[in-house]
């Protein structure tokens, strides 16, 4: 299982920018963890592939180059892209971006060929097909309706929490998985922005060090190197939270 995250900005170069806003990740090629970056720095095999999206939430870094993509390949999509969401995100991605003053509804629109857009509902506590993956929804703790997931290829197994804060249930449903290659944790903000990053229900390296000396982690059992994912950075620096063991890393805006 490939796991690419799609930067958001770029130097005059071409080449990844340290400051990166947005969230996208693309596991291999066909199917997209949220889409902040998705329209800007999609591939020609991305482009071509992939027609599955699975939304962690609606915050606008997540989900910004979802209707930008899909018009840019409406008028040769074969077979409709597919938001895969909680239904308290669908309504809001209906409400507030696909309501025709801010964007077109895909989901009323077709092609030739058929529809361009179709909604999938995704309910916790249940497994889901996506493309050839499996996915599990895990409730976290953020300001608006979010979910993490756990996912599979039936070879390797990754979780990626999506923005949150303090987190219960999401440690019970990891230490009960049986096999856990990677584990991505969103980390929004440095720890001098802690009372920030409690407002906004996202983490620092500090309050994530906590969340792994109170919970039975299962960073013993995981078969790549654990890191966690930068989120909504301004500027990705390194921390190491306070006794975590060497092979944890939370990066974090500057």
């Amino acid at each position: 299982m490939k796991l690419r995250l799609l930067p958001s900005s770029f130097e005059a170069d071409g080449t990844a920018s340290p400051r990166q806003h947005s969230t996208c990740f693309v596991v291999d090629s066909t199917v997209a963890i949220d889409a902040g970056s998705l329209a800007n720095a999609a591939d020609e095999a991305i482009r071509a592939g992939l027609r599955d999206i699975v939304l962690t939430h609606a915050h606008l870094d997540h989900i910004a180059g979802l209707p930008l993509f899909i018009d840019d390949l409406f008028s040769i999509l074969e077979t409709p892209v597919r938001v895969h969401a909680m239904p308290e995100v669908i309504e809001i991605l209906e409400r507030d971006i696909f309501n025709w003053s801010v964007y077109p509804r895909f989901s009323e629109l077709n092609n030739e060929r058929g529809p361009v857009m179709e909604y999938v509902p995704l309910g916790n506590g249940h497994e889901h097909h996506v493309a050839h993956l499996t996915f599990r929804p895990i409730p976290v703790n953020h300001k608006v309706p979010s979910n993490g997931f756990a996912f599979s290829d039936g070879r390797s197994v990754a979780v990626i929490s999506g923005d949150t804060a303090e987190m219960d249930g999401f440690w019970e449903i990891v230490n009960g998985l049986e096999r856990l290659d990677a584990l991505l944790i969103e980390c929004a903000f440095p720890d001098r922005l802690g009372d920030l990053a409690l407002i906004s229900h996202h983490l620092t390296p500090s309050l994530l060090a906590k969340e792994l000396a109170e919970n039975s982690t299962p960073s013993a059992r995981l078969r790549s190197k654990l890191g966690f994912a930068p989120d909504r950075s301004a500027k990705v620096t390194i921390e190491r939270p306070s006794g975590v063991s060497s092979n944890t890393l939370a990066f974090s805006a500057a």
